[in-house]
């Protein structure tokens, strides 16, 4: 079964629209290509990888699905359109037939309005995104998880990804909430939840003990079928590395058994982002 990193991202500063990047980032403030990953996924023997977004600009989209074809490697890539636009479903229209475009994300974590998730304007975008296949992103903080239950409710049609398990706030430990909102969104059949970016979320120098309640609850809520895989490089570089959060996964992940571990590390988001690429038709 192939592997897949089902999120990383690649960036040049001289586009200069990651306004989070900034110098105080330390270690991931230069530019990243597809060649610095190229060793980590030959270490961890990955076979392909989704390309994500880092930038809120349809110009990063044209970006990484330029990258993405002149790569072997990018499968498929999460994209960005302005959900804001009055005419949003039909900037979807217009690039949904491109060459491995398999999802949109708007970067609801960094938007002001708490609510903006369950405006009324974004149905119609959502909408064309489900009858294209294409997949919805979702990068989300606690406060927001019990929100994302009603638009996944309100587009039973769409697939949603939750990326970095919403983001628990492991470093304090108080994740009481977030338990109870996972599981009221994996009762959802059209949701499945990324395993990525949970150390960053660590406290520093965390160990893999300090990840282990988050991710054996949603194991125990989404199951092993419903879990994608990521690395989350190279903002993983903030909190030691490519090297060390796949080892951290594989520990985790230890108990399950073979075919579970393949399908988290690949199958599933083959399964996911891959194969909804056959099933696009054209809106009318």
């Amino acid at each position: 079964m192939m592997r897949i990193d089902a999120h990383h991202h690649v960036w040049t500063l001289a586009r200069a629209d990651y306004g989070w990047l900034t110098p105080e980032r330390g270690p991931i403030y230069r530019d990243f290509g597809l060649s610095d990953l190229m060793p980590h996924l030959a270490a961890a023997e990955i076979d392909g990888t989704i390309l994500v977004q880092a930038a809120p600009t349809e110009a990063e989209t044209a970006f990484m699905l330029d990258v993405a074809k002149g790569s072997d490697l990018v499968r498929g890539v999460v994209g960005w359109i302005d959900f804001d636009a009055d005419d949003a479903a039909t900037r979807i229209d217009a690039i949904a037939g491109r060459e491995l475009l398999v999802g949109l994300r708007p970067m609801v974590q960094d938007i002001a309005d708490d609510d903006w998730l369950l405006r009324p304007e974004l149905a119609a975008p959502l909408e064309a995104m489900a009858q294209y296949g294409l997949v919805f992103d979702a990068l989300v903080l606690p406060r927001h998880l019990p929100r994302l239950v009603q638009v996944v409710d309100r587009h039973p049609d769409l697939q949603f990804v939750l990326d970095h398990f919403g983001k628990p706030n492991l470093a304090t430990g108080d994740i009481a909430a977030w338990k109870d909102d996972i599981a009221s969104l994996a009762a959802r059949a059209n949701v499945v939840c990324k395993l990525s970016g949970l150390a960053t979320e660590a406290a520093p120098n965390w160990q893999v003990a300090d990840l282990r309640e988050a991710v054996d609850h949603a194991l125990a809520s989404f199951g092993p079928q419903r879990m994608l895989w990521g690395s989350d490089w190279p903002v993983v570089n903030l909190a030691g590395g490519y090297a060390r959060w796949f080892a951290a996964a594989e520990s985790l992940l230890a108990d399950l058994s073979s075919e579970a571990r393949a399908a988290i590390f690949g199958g599933n988001a083959a399964r996911v982002y891959l194969s909804s690429r056959g099933r696009r038709t054209s809106r009318k």
